[in-house]
């Protein structure tokens, strides 16, 4: 019997996820390993640079670590910061933005997200430094007069007037508000600490300052949740007028408290029958109130897209910055050392040290697409996949045609969607409501086909 997906994107419940690293303890790695910056090559000439000004990033992805308390089932890099780093923090991550910044000059950058972490606890003072550099730095008038996209991720219980102030003088124009829930109950089993009524509260204060996009992540599944419950959330979100929601089933990432408390059988998980109850209800309430899912867990009103996270999915080019932040360019990847202190010490010209780093690899690029291509509303241009894998080899276009049409066969692709054999113009694979609940093995199954034989 094949696997349900996983309806947490890329198994990370958090919003931008594939922006940022993981690693509940800092993640793997730090100094053993670490090796030079990708990009710091490219910048100083040693290797191929960006070419034309479409191959140039537009997207700009920056972590701030800062927490005032590690939420049990978070599995991106955090501190409880008892050293009062964040001047030297604020300093660092500006040179490392002065390094990169070179790669993206001549186009005007699309979208921004400052994820964390709690970014909304970096101090105002230092907000406002930080701001005024990125724009110095980089060119920020298509963000700026409504083009492009400029988010921030928010704790409802560190929003002020002054910080929403500075963030729309810094031309930030939307925000992302981790609630998780309403109840606080369940805020107590995921130790998230604050309280339901201030998710409201920071929504209003971002608009009074002019912020008027607002995202709102909630949670399921949790333990001892109950589906009307998961319904009062839904409903006390869509009270708050918010234009974005994601919902994210919980998952047990290695390494984090709750997977431990899991282990020590402090609760049970959720039934998987609930789960999926859960998730058919979030579809068809959310439908109901206007909002369509454009990706298996993120629904938005007509054009309110994520649009910094649909340059994730659609495997675009994006910098990256801050420890543990993961970035793409010129089908570079790789995650910046996630630990402060190693952040803070390794500075190669204002670069810092990776880990992980995978260069170009076209089979492995095609495989990436459509992993995440299947959790899209939009799907995938058939013609564009089908020439990718034939440049690879023949004999992959071949099976992953095969693999498609089994899909339609299965009945998990939408009617639209058709047969496979030629690609036609203009068709795209997409997959329907049933296939969405069955979208990472359906993406396995394509991503066999283009793998190395």
């Amino acid at each position: 019997m094949e696997q349900r997906t996983n309806l947490s994107i890329l198994g990370q419940p958090t919003s931008d996820a594939v922006g940022r690293g993981g690693g509940a303890a800092g993640g793997s790695g730090g100094r053993a390993g670490a090796t030079r910056h990708p990009l710091a090559a490219v910048v100083h000439g040693i290797a191929p640079g960006v070419g034309e000004a479409h191959a140039r990033p537009r997207s700009l992805y920056i972590h701030i670590p800062f927490c005032f308390h590690k939420c049990h089932y978070c599995d991106f890099y955090s501190i409880v910061d008892t050293r009062d780093r964040q001047d030297v923090f604020t300093t660092r991550l500006i040179r490392e933005l002065q390094a990169m910044a070179p790669l993206s000059r001549g186009e005007p950058l699309r979208t921004i997200f400052v994820g964390g972490g709690t970014p909304s606890l970096l101090r105002v003072d230092l907000w406002k430094r930080l701001l005024i550099e990125l724009d110095r730095l980089f060119d920020l008038s298509l963000i700026r007069h409504g083009g492009g996209e400029f988010t921030v991720e928010c704790n409802p219980e560190t929003v002020s007037p002054e910080l929403m102030a500075a963030l729309k003088l810094g031309g930030v124009d939307r925000v992302s508000i981790g609630a998780q829930s309403f109840n606080p109950r369940h805020l107590k089993t995921l130790e998230r600490w604050h309280e339901p009524a201030n998710v409201g509260r920071a929504i209003e204060l971002a608009r009074d300052a002019g912020i008027q996009r607002a995202s709102v992540d909630l949670i399921f599944a949790i333990p001892g949740q109950t589906l009307d419950e998961w319904r009062a959330d839904l409903a006390h979100a869509l009270v708050l007028g918010t234009e974005h929601l994601s919902c994210y089933s919980l998952t047990y990432e290695p390494n984090t408290a709750m997977t431990a408390r899991l282990k020590r059988g402090e609760f049970t998980p959720a039934d998987e029958d609930l789960e999926v109850a859960m998730h058919e209800t979030t579809l068809s309430m959310l439908r109901a109130a206007g909002m369509d899912r454009y990706e298996i867990s993120n629904y938005s009103r007509p054009g309110a897209e994520a649009r910094h996270n649909l340059a994730y999915w659609r495997q675009e080019s994006w910098l990256a910055a801050g420890p543990s932040a993961s970035g793409h360019v010129l089908g570079h990847r790789w995650k910046n050392v996630p630990r402060l202190d190693d952040y803070l010490a390794m500075d190669d010209g204002g670069w810092t040290r990776v880990l992980d780093h995978e260069p170009p690899d076209a089979r492995r690029a095609i495989a990436e697409r459509l992993m995440t291509g299947c959790r899209l509303r939009e799907g995938l241009d058939a013609a564009e996949m089908l020439e990718r894998a034939a440049s690879i080899d023949g004999a992959s276009a071949d099976r992953l045609a095969r693999a498609w049409q089994r899909v339609v066969v299965d009945g998990f692709a939408e009617p639209m969607s058709g047969s496979v054999a030629g690609g036609g113009s203009g068709e795209r694979w997409r997959l329907n409501d049933a296939g969405m609940l069955m979208a990472d093995a359906i993406a396995g199954r394509l991503m066999a086909a283009v793998a190395e034989r």
